[in-house]
């Protein structure tokens, strides 16, 4: 008789935020957590530095170069496209993947800067579809009191506060069109510890793994 687990798939699970809200920290104890437990888990970072778009945007973000408003979230979202195949085999091999930062943030800074929201969600039609996305809420006050806030191109009070109100439309968007189970919120205030074992409550059985085969976004 086979074990009806084997069928799962990996879960994908993507954490969203402002700058400095403790997301990477999260993302990376949640990755090493299950590793330690014995299960297929791994990070996947956005924008991925390591590929030659993420070198270009790698260059942008630490302001070493300028470049349109559209060619960067177009470039943005090459990066996540660089990646999509490597996700949907993993996951399909039953590795968990959590990503830090996703399409999400895409949406949310570019419109924040003035772009049309309906053309920032365009170019990542299609995408894998994240299982949960948990955005990791913290007052702008505390953020801005972190170490190396202000050290990237976006790192201002007005963009942040700019980008947290398009981060409440994408939310509402992705709730309307892939379900409310979607996205959830998370306090992040706290310490490391407490904060983690918020995660695992909401993250609770996807660790399992999922059945079914991998949604598109926005579709």
């Amino acid at each position: 008789m086979s074990d009806p687990s084997s069928s799962r798939r990996g879960a994908f699970i993507v954490f969203e935020g402002l700058d400095r809200c403790g997301k990477s920290t999260q993302v990376s104890r949640l990755v090493e957590r299950l590793e330690r437990e014995g299960r297929q888990a791994r990070l996947q970072k956005f924008p991925d530095r390591t590929t030659a778009i993420g070198k270009m945007i790698d260059a942008y973000l630490q302001s070493k170069a300028d470049m349109d408003d559209h060619a960067i979230h177009l470039l943005f979202s090459a990066n996540r496209w660089e990646c999509a195949a490597a996700i949907k085999r993993d996951l399909a091999q039953g590795i968990t993947v959590i990503a830090d930062r996703y399409a999400f943030s895409g949406i949310a800074f570019s419109a924040a800067k003035g772009l049309p929201f309906d053309f920032c969600l365009q170019p990542d039609k299609a995408l894998p579809l994240p299982d949960l996305t948990l955005y990791m809420s913290l007052p702008q006050e505390e953020a801005s009191q972190r170490s190396q806030f202000g050290e990237e191109r976006y790192e201002t009070m007005t963009m942040q506060q700019a980008t947290r109100e398009q981060f409440g439309l994408v939310a509402q968007e992705v709730k309307r069109i892939h379900g409310e189970y979607r996205w959830t919120e998370v306090d992040a205030r706290g310490t490391i510890e407490e904060v983690e074992e918020r995660i695992r409550g909401l993250i609770g059985d996807l660790i399992e793994g999922v059945d079914g085969e991998i949604s598109q976004l926005w579709v």
